[in-house]
C-alpha cells in the first residue's frame, strides 16, 4: 500500500509542477497509469511475499538435508569402522582356517602311516602265526590297534598260571616278529570267565587269575625270547570284559584268554597335539 501512495503522490507531483492544465482525457490516461502500476506493484508485492516464503522454506529443507547428510555420514563411518572390524576378523578366521586345514592335514597324514604301518604289522603277524590259528589264536584291529588273542588252552593247562611248550612256541613266534618291530608297544591283558576260582592255592579270584597269568607271559617274553621290558605292560582284566556275554560254555572259553595288545608309537602324533 506504501507504494501505492507514493506513485499517487508522484503522479500529482509531476501535475502540478508542469503547472499545466490536463484536459479531462490526460487526467483519465495518467489515472490508467497510475492503476496499471498499481496493480503491477500488487502483483510484485505479492511474488515478493511468494518468493520469501519459498526462500524460507527452501532454507528449512536445505537444512533437513543437511542434518540427514550429517547423519549419513555419521552411520556411514560407523559402517566402514564395522565393516573394517568384521574384514578383519574374516582374515583372522581364514588364517586360522589355513592353519587347521595344514595341521588336519599333518594329523591325517600321520595317521595314514600309523594304518599303513598296523595293517602290514598284522599281516605279519598271521603269516607267523598261522599254524596257531587253529588252536585258538586270531589276529585282528580295533581302534588303530593290533590284536593277538590267545585263548587260555593255548598257553595253560587248566587252572595253571605255568605255559606249557604249545603255549612257549606261539609266544616263541609271536617274540620274533615284535623284536624287529622297536617302534611297536605292547599290553599283555589277561581276562577269565565268570565261574568263580575254587581250590587254587595262592589264586584267590578271578583278579588273581588274570593278572598272574598276564604277568606269566609278559615274564617269558621279556626273560626268554628277550623283549625289551620297556616296551611292555600286564593287566588284569578278570571276567569283566567279555568277548561273548553269553552264558554257554563255548562263550566262556573264548573269554579265558590273553590279549597281546599291539600299539605303534605315536611320538609324531603327541608332538603334533601337543603343539
Amino acid at each position: 500500500m506504501k507504494i501505492k501512495y507514493l506513485l499517487l503522490i508522484a503522479t500529482i507531483c509531476v501535475a502540478i509542477s508542469s503547472c499545466k492544465i490536463l484536459s479531462p482525457k490526460e487526467y483519465r490516461s495518467l489515472v490508467a497509469q497510475r492503476d496499471s502500476l498499481s496493480t503491477r506493484t500488487g502483483n510484485l508485492e505479492e511474488e515478493l511475499s511468494r518468493l520469501q516464503n519459498d526462500t524460507s522454506r527452501l532454507h528449512r529443507k536445505i537444512a533437513d538435508l543437511n542434518s540427514q547428510i550429517a547423519d549419513l555420514r555419521s552411520n556411514n563411518s560407523t559402517l566402514n569402522s564395522n565393516l573394517d572390524a568384521t574384514a578383519s576378523k574374516a582374515n583372522q578366521l581364514a588364517a586360522d582356517l589355513r592353519k587347521r586345514e595344514a595341521r588336519l592335514k599333518e594329523v591325517e597324514e600321520i595317521l595314514k602311516k600309523r594304518d599303513e604301518a598296523t595293517n602290514a604289522l598284522k599281516n605279519k603277524l598271521q603269516q607267523a602265526l598261522l599254524g596257531f590259528q587253529a588252536n585258538g589264536l586270531t589276529v585282528d584291529i580295533r581302534n588303530g590297534k593290533v590284536y593277538v588273542s590267545l585263548t587260555d588252552k593255548l598257553l595253560f593247562p587248566s587252572g595253571s598260571i605255568v605255559i606249557d611248550d604249545k603255549g612257549k612256541e606261539a609266544l616263541k613266534q609271536l617274540a620274533a616278529v615284535l623284536n624287529k618291530e622297536p617302534d611297536i608297544n605292547m599290553a599283555v591283558e589277561g581276562h577269565t570267565d565268570d565261574k568263580k576260582v575254587k581250590n587254587l592255592g595262592q589264586i584267590k579270584d578271578n583278579w588273581d587269575l588274570s593278572v598272574l597269568r598276564a604277568t606269566s607271559v609278559t615274564r617269558y617274553l621279556t626273560e626268554v625270547e628277550m623283549i625289551d621290558p620297556h616296551r611292555l605292560t600286564a593287566t588284569g582284566k578278570g571276567e569283566f570284559q567279555p568277548i561273548d556275554a553269553s552264558n554257554t560254555d563255548e562263550a566262556r572259553t573264548k573269554n579265558r584268554r590273553i590279549e597281546i595288545v599291539l600299539t605303534p608309537k605315536l611320538d609324531e602324533l603327541y608332538n603334533l597335539i601337543t603343539k
